[in-house]
């Protein structure tokens, strides 16, 4: 392993091992619906247009964040994300963000973008969102085929539209205020696009980087698609491990032409790590980022599929968990008990990688830096 990035590592492990201590909460999440108006191959929810399980009531969701969160944070510290499903599908999404703006919680939201009409996002900005995530997997074909939906590329683009254009709105009002010495009366706004490479799109992406870069996309994150959920039987998504060095291959390359693109947060990575994001890797699930499920289940983030549910907020205290529990988080030796891991040599560094791809009976799905090893 090169030097620097173990050096780097070795400095990120002190940052992490301080984290599982201090563990403070700096994101939550809320799986607000697991209602969606797409059918993505590769939804790790397999969620459905309709579903059995209803949404959760702001109320009880509010409830939490008044007498378990509130009391203990600093508001303006935790980013609240608000998922699915796709979380649009809610009316009443204006009124969370609403209760969450005013007390002073930052808030966002991941989206494919199908209802995210001109007047519904000019209403949530209204309601304080300041974080979007869209997604997009390339052209129209290619997008359409992957979200399951004639709509999703029309939905997506408008979106991104929307968020660029809001974007520049933010930088020249600041730019204005700063050579006024005033403050911006817009809220901040920060986006960003996500693509899932898969066996349609790996060899257009930078067709697709062109696309997105002329609708005023700058922050571009791409990852692959792990073997769970809707994926786990579809070898149109899933990549071999030349394929998936392909893609760090371009990231690393459209990095170092100054474009701000960048691998997911998921899998140590071995030399590619400092040449294709902007942070060592790192799995913060249960360390600073929490989450609240549609059931009322408290766990990480909300792409563990796995029940390492550590409590449920309609029989426990939210934060008594979050202070008290989260063990198989924050002491991760347990993943240590098979394969790979049991004889990794970069051990110290992952730590059996991110909790989302750990299965129940705790066997690892994928290792990332297997994949990065050349043959």
């Amino acid at each position: 392993m090169k030097t620097k990035v173990r050096i780097g590592l070795e400095l990120e492990r002190i940052r992490r091992n301080n984290l599982k201590v201090l563990h403070p909460l700096r994101q939550l999440f809320w799986e607000s619906t697991l209602r969606c108006n797409v059918a993505c191959l590769h939804c790790g929810s397999d969620c459905l247009s309709s579903v059995t399980t209803p949404d959760m009531p702001k109320e009880d969701f509010l409830k939490v964040i008044d007498e378990e969160v509130l009391p203990h944070v600093n508001p303006h510290e935790v980013m609240i994300v608000i998922s699915g499903g796709e979380p649009t599908m809610r009316k009443d999404l204006e009124d969370v963000g609403a209760a969450l703006h005013k007390r002073g919680f930052p808030w966002g939201m991941v989206t494919n973008g199908v209802a995210v009409t001109e007047e519904r996002f000019r209403s949530l900005r209204k309601a304080g969102l300041m974080s979007m995530t869209v997604s997009c997997d390339g052209d129209e074909t290619d997008h359409n085929w992957m979200r399951g939906s004639r709509f999703a590329f029309e939905g997506s683009s408008r979106a991104i539209r929307l968020a660029a254009a809001e974007s520049a709105a933010y930088a020249a009002q600041s730019k204005e205020a700063k050579e006024k010495g005033t403050a911006p009366t817009m809220l901040p706004f920060i986006w960003d696009v996500v693509t899932c490479v898969n066996q349609h799109n790996r060899t257009k992406l930078p067709e697709l980087r062109d696309m997105l870069w002329s609708m005023g996309v700058r922050n571009w994150r791409v990852f692959g698609i792990d073997p769970m959920g809707r994926a786990a039987s579809n070898p149109e998504l899933l990549l071999s491990d030349a394929e998936f060095r392909e893609v760090l291959d371009f990231i690393a390359s459209e990095r170092k032409a100054g474009r701000h693109v960048s691998y997911s947060c998921e899998g140590f990575l071995g030399d590619y790590e400092l040449e294709v994001r902007d942070h060592l890797y790192q799995c913060a699930a249960g360390l600073s980022i929490a989450s609240i499920l549609i059931d009322g289940s408290i766990s990480a983030c909300t792409s563990i599929r796995g029940k390492y549910y550590q409590g449920n907020i309609y029989k426990d205290h939210f934060w008594e968990v979050w202070e008290n529990g989260f063990k198989p988080y924050r002491d991760r030796s347990w993943m240590r008990e098979s394969a790979p891991c049991n004889d990794c040599k970069v051990w110290r560094y992952c730590e059996g990688n991110g909790m989302h791809l750990r299965r129940e009976d705790g066997s690892l799905m994928i290792c990332h830096y297997q994949k990065c090893q050349a043959e």
